[in-house]
C-alpha cells in the first residue's frame, strides 16, 4: 500500500491530505483513496443519492461524496476513525452520518452507491490484526479477509440500479473480486487501474511476498484496481 502526500485534482479541490485531521493509527488518504475519489467523480451527479462509505478512515471519501451532494453514511470498526471523521465533517461543515460498527449492522438499509477502500494487503499472518495502525491495511495471507466479507454483504445493501465502487491491490486478486460480485448477481468490471511504486508496507515484506510468488524478483510496482459493480 502506497504512502504519498501529493493529492490528485478531484480530492485536492476539497480535502487535500494535509487538511484532514487524524488520530494516531487512522489511515491517511493515499493513492488508493485518490483513485477511488476519481471513480466517484466519474459517476456524475450525486445530488440526493444515499451513499455509504465502508471503512471510512479519516473520512476523506465520505466528505468528498457529501461535497458532491450525496446523503452520506460512513462506517468504520475503529473508534479513532469514527472520531476523526466526525471532526473532519464538522470542520468542513458537511453532514456525514458516522457510525462505528460492521457492515452487518446495516442490514435492511439500501444505498444508491457504496464505496470502500478496505484493508487488502497480503500479510504473513492468517488473521488480520484487531488493533493498531496495521488493521487499516493487513488482510490475511491472501489479502482477501475483508474483501470477501464485503462481497457477501454489500450487494444486499444496494438499492435498484445501485453501484458498488471498491479499490484494492491486484495482489489480492482482481479476478476473484469480479467473480465474487458477479456470483452475487452484479455486473462487475475493472473501471480503473494505476501502477504505483511499492510503499513502506510492501517493501517491508518483499521477501515473504516473493517466496509466495505474489511478486517477481525484479518487480517494484504495485497495481491498484477500482472495481465497479452494479445491479443487472
Amino acid at each position: 500500500m502506497a504512502r504519498s502526500t501529493t493529492p490528485d485534482a478531484p480530492l485536492a479541490r476539497f480535502a487535500p491530505t494535509d487538511r484532514l485531521w487524524r488520530l494516531p493509527g487512522v489511515y491517511a488518504p493515499q493513492h488508493d483513496t485518490r483513485l477511488l475519489a476519481a471513480a466517484l467523480r466519474h459517476e456524475g451527479s450525486l445530488s440526493g443519492l444515499d451513499v455509504l462509505d465502508i471503512g471510512t478512515g479519516s473520512g476523506a471519501l465520505a466528505l468528498y461524496a457529501a461535497h458532491l451532494g450525496a446523503r452520506v453514511a460512513a462506517l468504520d470498526v475503529s473508534r479513532r476513525a469514527v472520531w476523526s471523521t466526525r471532526f473532519n465533517a464538522w470542520r468542513a461543515g458537511l453532514p456525514v452520518d458516522v457510525h462505528r460498527g460492521r457492515i452487518e449492522d446495516l442490514a435492511g438499509r439500501r444505498f444508491d452507491l457504496i464505496l470502500s477502500n478496505p484493508p487488502y494487503v497480503p500479510a504473513p499472518h492468517r488473521r488480520p490484526p484487531t488493533r493498531g495502525a496495521a488493521r487499516a491495511w493487513d488482510a490475511g495471507v491472501d489479502g482477501r479477509h475483508v474483501l470477501d466479507q464485503l462481497g457477501r454483504a454489500a450487494p444486499a445493501l444496494l438499492g435498484p440500479h445501485g453501484v458498488f465502487l471498491l479499490v484494492h491491490s491486484a495482489l489480492s486478486g482482481a479476478d476473484a473480486t469480479l467473480d465474487m460480485l458477479e456470483a452475487a448477481g452484479l455486473r462487475a468490471k475493472v473501471a480503473d487501474r494505476e501502477l504505483i511504486p511499492y510503499g513502506p508496507v510492501l517493501r517491508s515484506r518483499l521477501g515473504w511476498l516473493r517466496a509466495r510468488g505474489l511478486v517477481g524478483p525484479d518487480e517494484t510496482m504495485e497495481e491498484l484496481v477500482v472495481i465497479r459493480a452494479e445491479h443487472i
